[in-house]
C-alpha cells in the first residue's frame, strides 16, 4: 500500500466547516497525501455521521480519519469499511454510552472559555469575541474575523445523545493534545488520548492547530498515514 493510496478525510467540529482544514490540506497535498474535508451539518450526532459516511462513499482505497474538536465524535462512529487509522487533533472522544457533553464538561473550564447555552432553535452559537478568547487566541485577527463569519451552529442533538462502540476501540489512533487549549480542558484530553491507548503528542498549540499550527497537524496525519501504508 503506497502513501498515494491513502486518502485522508477531515472532520471539523462546533463552530466551524472545512475551510479550518484548509493550511493542513495544502501541507498534505504538498507531500503528495490526498486530503478531503467532510462538510458537517452539526445537527445531530446521527446525521454528522451520515454526512461523514457519504464523504466515505467519495473516496477508494484505504482511509485515515481526523476529527477536530466534536469531531471527534464522529469519525469514531464512521463505517469501518477501508478505515484504516483515526487521528485526534484537541478532539472529543466519548465512550461507549457517553454523551459528547460528558467529557467536554467532565473538568471545570477555562476562566476563559465562554459560556454556552442554545437559543430557541436548540442551535449552540459561538460569541464573535470568543473566537480571539478561546477558539484560537494564537490566530491572526484576519483569522478570528473569518471564523467568526463562516461558523456553523451546533444542535444540541449533537452532545446529549449516548455514543455507540468508538472506533479507537478497534483500531490505531493517533491523539495532538493542545496544551493552550482553552475550549477543552487539556487535561480532559489527556485523559482521552490515554483511555484510547493513542499514540500521542502534547503541543503548546491552541484550540484550533489546523489554522494556528498547520504543519504539526499535517505531521501527525502524516505519521498515521505512514502506519497503515507501511511508508
Amino acid at each position: 500500500m503506497a502513501k498515494a493510496d491513502v486518502t485522508v478525510v477531515l472532520a471539523h467540529g462546533a463552530w466551524a466547516d472545512g475551510s479550518s482544514w484548509a493550511r493542513v490540506i495544502t501541507a498534505l497535498e504538498a507531500e503528495g497525501v490526498k486530503a478531503q474535508a467532510a462538510p458537517l451539518p452539526l445537527t445531530s450526532l446521527a446525521d454528522d455521521i451520515a454526512a461523514l459516511n457519504r464523504s466515505l462513499d467519495r473516496t477508494e482505497g484505504p482511509v485515515v480519519l481526523a476529527g477536530h474538536a466534536y469531531g471527534g465524535a464522529v469519525i469514531a462512529l464512521a463505517r469501518p469499511a477501508r478505515v484504516k487509522a483515526l487521528v485526534y487533533v484537541a478532539a472529543l472522544a466519548p465512550d461507549e454510552g457517553e454523551k459528547v457533553a460528558d467529557v467536554f464538561y467532565r473538568l471545570t473550564p477555562h476562566p476563559l472559555a465562554p459560556k454556552l447555552a442554545p437559543d430557541d432553535d436548540g442551535l449552540i452559537w459561538l460569541p464573535k469575541d470568543a473566537f480571539a478568547a478561546a477558539f484560537a487566541q494564537n490566530a491572526s485577527t484576519e483569522d478570528h474575523t473569518v471564523l467568526a463569519a463562516v461558523q456553523r451552529p451546533i444542535s444540541l442533538n449533537c452532545i446529549t445523545v449516548p455514543a455507540g462502540r468508538p472506533l479507537w476501540k478497534d483500531m490505531p489512533s493517533w491523539y495532538l493534545i493542545a496544551e493552550q487549549d482553552r475550549t477543552i480542558v487539556p487535561e480532559t484530553q489527556r485523559f482521552m488520548a490515554e483511555r484510547m491507548k493513542a499514540n500521542s503528542r502534547s503541543l503548546a498549540v491552541d484550540h484550533t492547530p489546523s489554522v494556528t499550527a498547520p504543519a504539526a497537524v499535517a505531521d501527525i496525519i502524516r505519521d498515521a498515514v505512514r502506519a497503515v501504508s507501511g511508508n
